[in-house]
């Protein structure tokens, strides 16, 4: 296909987490190379954030915003709400539905099913990889994606990780199935200089258990500067487990070394610490540490998911999930020795640069568009 301007339309459920920042920064790219972009959202998700990012989204948008029932389980909504994408579609004259989490995913394809012009492409972001092997509803999410392979494109994925998840978990894409790392602005790329108040660590996320909260604040308990002064932390974030979170930090005797900042932008609040900790037990290709890795911030993490790749030269210092006690080790050596983890943090800078740009990000999955568009063609070509 030439370079015709496409009509895409982005489908996700809910705008949160690093799934909504990648959508919004791919929305940005398109549109600035003279695409027309459409984003079909969840109606059920309404909060006054969620509100606010979408609003911000809808000056570059020139296909609409369009709020659908996208339940987070399984129910009516997942056989009417394809339906009504598709007659959207339709009507919008879309040439590429990109689905992006479980449920994006599953109603691109949906939505698909019977135009023999436009394509379908789905990039998970973890969803049906998150499932652990023996969840009932994990199960039937895999077995959808095994008869939906048919009416799939291409596949997205953010992480080699997630690429071999899914040929374990699933099987080997019968489409093309690239990996395309999530990428970052050329503003994200400016160095970042910790205030002088800053505490010693910054936690940035959501409270929830899979971010491994607990074993932060387990491994912060015994730490000293060498000065003997205890450690601090500062932790931006909010969730399910916040309130836990603060009892725990009550209950560890914590609370003059801990201050709980709320939900923050992410760049600003890397000012408000010295080393980054990202303690998850699991993850893709988190954007808070491509965040802090391209500000040059030091940044100690689990060994998790995508984030090997994201480290590249200096995966060695990744310590295991789920280990309080090594995570101590990590954060005590950074507190003893923080210029090793500064020039880690500037080899990591350099590893960052060469391949996680948003127009690099954009670039791939641009001309993966259109090699479908392509493929779709021809196909129907064939049968003429």
């Amino acid at each position: 296909m030439d370079g015709t301007p496409l009509r895409i339309l982005l489908i996700l459920r809910a705008p949160v987490g690093g799934l909504f920042r990648h959508v919004s920064d791919l929305s940005h790219e398109l549109a600035a190379r003279g695409h027309q972009i459409g984003i079909v959202v969840d109606k059920l998700h309404t909060d006054a954030l969620s509100a606010q990012r979408l609003g911000e989204l809808s000056p570059l948008v020139t296909l609409g915003i369009h709020p659908f029932a996208i339940p987070r389980t399984a129910g009516l909504a997942d056989l009417a709400t394809p339906l009504a994408i598709r007659s959207l579609a339709d009507r919008l004259k879309i040439d590429v539905l990109h689905g992006h989490g479980a449920k994006g995913g599953l109603y691109a394809r949906l939505a698909r099913i019977g135009s023999r012009e436009r394509v379908a492409l789905y990039t998970p972001h973890g969803g049906v990889l998150n499932y652990k092997p023996g969840s009932p509803v994990g199960a039937v999410f895999r077995q959808i994606e095994r008869l939906l392979m048919g009416a799939t494109d291409a596949i997205i994925f953010e992480s080699a990780f997630a690429h071999r998840a899914y040929a374990d978990q699933i099987g080997t894409p019968s489409c093309p199935a690239p990996v395309i790392h999530n990428g970052l602005m050329r503003a994200e790329f400016e160095p970042i200089v910790p205030r002088p108040d800053a505490a010693d660590f910054v936690f940035i996320g959501e409270f929830r258990d899979v971010k491994g909260i607990t074993y932060l604040l387990d491994a912060l308990v015994g730490l000293r500067a060498p000065d003997g002064r205890p450690a601090t932390l500062a932790m931006a974030g909010g969730g399910p487990d916040f309130e836990a979170t603060r009892a725990r930090i009550a209950e560890l005797e914590l609370d003059e070394r801990v201050r709980l900042l709320g939900v923050q932008p992410a760049r600003p609040t890397l000012e408000l610490g010295r080393c980054e900790v990202v303690p998850s037990l699991a993850e893709s290709l988190p954007y808070v540490i491509l965040e802090a890795a391209a500000a040059g911030r030091p940044v100690i993490a689990t060994d998790v998911g995508g984030v090997r790749e994201i480290f590249g030269p200096t995966a060695a210092s990744l310590v295991p999930a789920a280990d309080s006690a090594a995570l101590a080790r990590a954060m005590q050596t950074y507190l003893d020795t923080p210029r090793i983890a500064e020039q880690e943090a500037e080899a990591r800078l350099a590893h960052i640069r060469r391949g996680f740009s948003v127009e690099h990000m954009t670039d791939s999955i641009e001309a993966l568009y259109r090699r479908a568009l392509d493929a779709r063609t021809a196909s129907r070509r064939s049968f003429t």
